[in-house]
């Protein structure tokens, strides 16, 4: 049996759900663990990304 596809159109609502928060500099950010060092600056570093718009943000130690 195959996926099933949703035929009608995203409302603007379910679209954009989330982002709003974002844009106003309200982001929900959460620890990477996949990156913890940075090779060329030879640091610790931790990696926050936001789990509604995927944005990255990088701090050193």
């Amino acid at each position: 049996m195959g996926k099933v596809i949703p035929f009608k159109k995203p409302k603007a609502a379910e679209k954009h759900r989330g982002t709003t928060l974002c844009r106003s500099g309200f982001h929900k950010w959460q620890v990477v663990k996949e990156k913890q060092f940075d090779v060329k600056r030879g640091k610790l570093v931790t990696v926050y990304r936001c789990s509604r718009c995927r944005v990255e943000k990088v701090t050193s130690h």
